[in-house]
């Protein structure tokens, strides 16, 4: 007879979300666990807006959720949580690390770091910059967070196109469908390592 292992539902790690806006990355992790492809468990998300419509998306997938502008009391929440890994997704202010946090935070970022990147490039903006430099390609880029805007070792970067009649919305499509490979993609690395690599 064939037993099954009880500690395999807990052994991916557990994730929390931190977000400002609509929350389609964190239903983007949350369907892929549903489907049983995302090498982790998302166990909480945190805000620093309470109209995010990221929280409500939370609370239909009956996940305990924080607002909060404090980045003490954010730390509370996911460890209260048991978090071990921590995803930006869509975080709009920049986030202090504490040491036993470091390698233990990612955030993922609409273009092809270090190009684009920094304060005020966020979303649409960047993809302005991008139209606007004339480049012949975007993409996105998850990396490990440091106490600055961008800067943190790359994991994953995934490259589209930028085409010619491309305007702010097209793109942002195109690199948002890569988005949705490449922040499982990290999630998966992150978890045969645990971060050992970043601390």
């Amino acid at each position: 007879m064939e037993v099954s292992d009880p500690t395999a539902a807990t052994s991916k790690p557990r994730i929390g979300v931190l977000l400002s806006g609509g929350g389609r990355t964190l239903q983007n992790l949350l369907d892929r666990a549903a489907l049983g492809t995302l090498a982790g468990v998302v166990v909480c998300v945190a805000s620093n807006r309470a109209d995010a419509f990221g929280l409500e998306r939370a609370r239909r997938a009956s996940l305990p959720t924080l607002v909060s502008r404090d980045d003490a009391e954010i730390y509370a929440f996911l460890e209260s949580h048991g978090a071990e890994l921590l995803c930006l997704c869509g975080y709009l202010r920049l986030l202090s690390i504490p040491p036993h946090w470091r390698g233990r935070v990612l955030n993922i970022h609409p273009a092809l770091l270090p190009r684009h990147g920094g304060k005020g490039y966020y979303g649409d903006r960047v993809h302005a910059a991008v139209l606007a430099a004339r480049d012949t390609e975007s993409g996105c880029t998850v990396h490990y967070c440091d106490d600055r805007y961008d800067t943190g070792a790359i994991v994953v970067q995934k490259r589209v196109p930028v085409l010619p009649g491309d305007d702010v919305h097209m793109l942002a499509a195109r690199v948002f469908e890569a988005e949705c490979e490449a922040y499982p993609e990290a999630i998966a690395r992150w978890s045969r390592t645990r971060g050992a690599d970043q601390r």
